[in-house]
């Protein structure tokens, strides 16, 4: 067994112990990176495109096609909290990716096939037009649009967390030269989801939109059976993670053994917990090596009373009597929880870019510079992606040494930091789409699609920083065991952000509706009678807010890690030990 197996078991298909010259390393982690880009190329062409084909072909009404679609993405997200917690408690990565995977292929099928049939579709009609008075999609038509939907949603969600952890899984944390690769793999993930959803949002949009959208949901459906056969190409090179039985129970016995002891004193000095376990911290690097680099957490010291040992002479029940990396892990899991709820809103940014800014585009000028080409509308969110395709090594290349010879952190500048930058960046994004909006509403024709082009520019080079941020905090949280789980709270991020959408989009009909607005800013099915602008003004407040309150919770997040240093701690007459605290991952 190598060296990590101390910490973390990790198995090759067989389930055998894995070899470091054969399992693992970036040879293995290059078929999880192409089962990500043919799986998001397959999702984001049915995601970012999905208004239209909802608006026009299931004739549902503007705002309800809006909700349709950021309940259906933000469930994608939420599934991911499943997906995580049967990886790390059931299935292992592998395994429920490949199950979830064949689940999503089915979705995308049937998909295509509800978009065939004539007789699974409304008759057609023209939903812009003020004479007709079109049939909405009800009954069985309904309900098989419905359950294709959610087929992909469930694979989608359950799949997510799985690629990210498996693939960072490769990386052995022990050694030095593959961890510090892990944060170049982060990077070297988001541009292979960059790729996915540029051709994605170009070449599969292009042929939903010249050959229909049943050939579209049929590329992705191709595209799904190509990301299969990735993943199961790489299954002899895998390291695999096996499960360790449900994960919730050791918070449970955490949170119980500290309620049962509440009344017991919580000494001031860590070491005097956590003496006396079966495996003592009597070392220099114990207690982070005991949870995988999770520093000891200062605040929230009442779980602190989960480790004290009452019986000295008794072995005590382990739901009494726990760890101190079970203690930190639950304590890891609820410090992380502010600065989750602060990337909610930039995923509310993310949800009007993927539906009121399509429709935002399908009234401009769509000719490229005055010429007979014409760009789907679609097609603009493949914006960002294409300057991140090269934003995105230019990073990784010339932007992390640079910062890394200024800060020392081998990742250029920490997660949090990085969290924070798109975090302040997105608000610009809100600004320009209100701005842009404005002068469409005003101006006499139909102003050029290529105004639109800054929001999503702006969103793009956040996301960069925002997104893998995130996931690399995230991950680097986590105990062994809990990666796929800790990573799918990302992911679910987006699902909240997506929800929040669709309420805010509810609320605001709600309290601007008056005879002026006739229902509301965004209560009619023509942008060029609602208030978009408005709606987009607000979603630039509520974010330049929410950046202010991540600047404090990140301090906080910040504060409640042990300070680097050392101190003496008093044993009573047995030899001075010196603890070391490191804040990896902590700022």
């Amino acid at each position: 067994m190598d060296i990590e197996a101390r910490h973390e078991v990790s198995v090759d298909w067989k389930g055998r112990p894995c070899r470091n010259n054969k399992h693992g390393g970036m040879k293995a982690a290059v078929f999880v990176l192409g089962i990500q880009a043919f799986e998001i190329m397959a999702i984001a062409a049915v995601g970012n495109n999905l208004i239209t084909y909802v608006f026009n072909e299931m004739h549902f009404a503007l705002s309800k096609s809006a909700n349709i679609v950021t309940n259906f993405i933000g469930t994608i997200f939420l599934l991911s909290l499943l997906g995580g917690f049967l990886s790390d408690s059931y299935l292992s990565s592998f395994w429920t990716m490949l199950i979830f995977g064949f689940v999503e292929l089915s979705g995308f099928i049937l998909l295509s096939v509800q978009a065939h049939l004539p007789q699974l579709r409304p008759q057609k009609c023209n939903m812009l037009s003020a004479q007709n008075i079109c049939e909405e999609a009800k009954g069985f038509k309904s309900t098989i649009f419905f359950i294709a939907l959610y087929l992909v949603a469930l694979g989608s969600g359950c799949l997510k967390p799985n690629m990210i952890a498996h693939g960072a899984d490769q990386f052995r944390k022990d050694d030095p030269l593959q961890s510090k690769k892990l944060s170049t793999y982060f990077n070297t993930a988001y541009f292979s989801f960059c790729f996915g959803e540029f051709i994605a949002l170009t070449v599969l949009v292009w042929v939903q939109t010249r050959s229909g959208m049943d050939i579209g949901f049929g590329a992705s459906a191709a595209a799904m059976a190509f990301a299969l056969v990735s993943l199961v190409s790489g299954v002899f090179f895998y390291r695999n993670k096996p499960p360790q039985g449900s994960i919730f129970t050791p918070i449970a016995r955490v949170l119980v053994a500290a309620i049962t002891k509440r009344k017991q004193v919580c000494p001031s000095n860590p070491e005097f917990i956590y003496r006396g376990q079966a495996n003592p911290l009597n070392n220099l690097n114990s207690i982070n090596r005991s949870h995988e680099g999770a520093p000891h957490a200062n605040k929230i010291r009442f779980l602190d009373k989960a480790c004290i040992k009452t019986q000295d002479n008794e072995k005590e029940s382990p739901w009494r009597l726990c760890t101190a990396a079970q203690v930190e892990q639950v304590k890891s899991l609820i410090l992380v929880i502010p600065i989750f709820a602060c990337t909610i809103v930039f995923n509310t940014v993310l949800a009007q870019l993927q539906t009121f800014s399509v429709q935002q585009g399908a009234l401009m000028d769509n000719r490229l510079f005055s010429g007979s080409f014409k760009v789907p509308p679609a097609s603009l969110q493949s914006i960002p992606y294409i300057i991140l395709i090269l934003l995105v090594p230019m990073y990784e290349l010339l932007f992390v040494p640079f910062a890394r010879g200024i800060t020392g952190h081998s990742s250029g500048i920490t997660p949090l930091q990085r969290i924070g930058v798109g975090l302040f960046t997105v608000t610009f994004s809100m600004v320009a789409a209100a701005m842009v909006e404005q002068k469409r509403l005003e101006s006499e024709k139909p102003i050029s699609i290529l105004w639109i082009a800054p929001q999503f520019l702006v969103f793009g080079l956040s996301e960069m920083f925002t997104a893998v941020g995130l996931i690399e905090f995230f991950y680097k949280q986590s105990l062994a065991g809990m990666q796929s789980f800790l990573t799918s709270m990302t992911y679910c991020s987006y699902s909240f952000g997506f929800y929040l959408s669709s309420v805010l989009v509810s609320l605001i009909n709600k309290f601007t509706n008056n005879s002026f607005t006739h229902g509301g800013w965004l209560s009619d099915n023509d942008l060029n009678k609602d208030r978009l602008d408005l709606f987009y003004w607000v979603l630039a407040a509520l974010s330049i807010l929410n950046f202010f309150n991540y600047l404090f919770w990140s301090r906080w997040y910040s504060t409640s890690i042990q300070p680097d240093g050392e101190y003496v701690v008093d044993t009573n007459g047995e030899e001075e030990q010196r603890m070391a605290f490191s804040k990896e991952g902590g700022n």
